[in-house]
């Protein structure tokens, strides 16, 4: 499914992030950027150790911001870690908020023109895939409204029922049909 959002296409679909050929792939990132399971380790085992040396060197990161580093071996050029919430750690949807529109003003700041990012915190943080959906596209829909060199922001979902939930906010927020 593909929306419009001002100028911005926002994709929908069924995805490997790592696979992913856009300008920059978002990793679902702990603080300390240590990139051992989930996403963030399938980044690292597909793009390399460059990309956990370059986020060694970054050290810490707050929940609710990002940081970015090169992309190895992958397709895209660069890997932008967005510390989302753990599930229970209070002031969850405003963390996630805060974690998309960081990675976005990265993307922008480093001249990304497509970036793909996955459904955060939902692993091992136990963040609702619902929650997650409407945190993340009403981030996207507030950072598109100004002006932005963004031209397309996908979200890559792992599997069938987390890119329904998606499709189902998107049908709700992004209130234009898709193209």
């Amino acid at each position: 499914m593909v929306y419009k959002v001002s100028n911005t296409k926002v994709i929908l679909k069924k995805a490997d992030i790592t696979e992913e050929d856009s300008d920059a792939i978002v990793n679902a990132a702990n603080s300390h950027l240590a990139h051992g399971g989930g996403v963030a380790g399938a980044i690292v085992r597909k793009g390399g150790k460059v990309i956990q040396e370059e986020s060694s060197r970054i050290g810490y990161v707050p929940v609710g911001k990002a940081a970015i580093t090169s992309a190895g071996a992958l397709k895209a050029k660069h890997v932008i870690h967005a510390v989302g919430p753990r599930m229970g750690e209070g002031d969850e949807d405003n963390k996630l908020r805060e974690a998309t529109l960081s990675a976005l003003q990265h993307a922008v700041n480093n001249g990304v023109r497509t970036i793909s990012f996955p459904a955060i915190s939902t692993g091992i943080f136990g963040y609702p895939v619902e929650n997650c959906a409407s945190i993340m596209l009403e981030a996207v829909k507030e950072f598109c409204r100004n002006e932005t060199s963004i031209q397309e922001i996908r979200f890559c979902l792992f599997d069938d029922s987390a890119l329904q939930i998606f499709k189902r906010a998107a049908e709700r927020l992004l209130q234009n049909e898709p193209s």
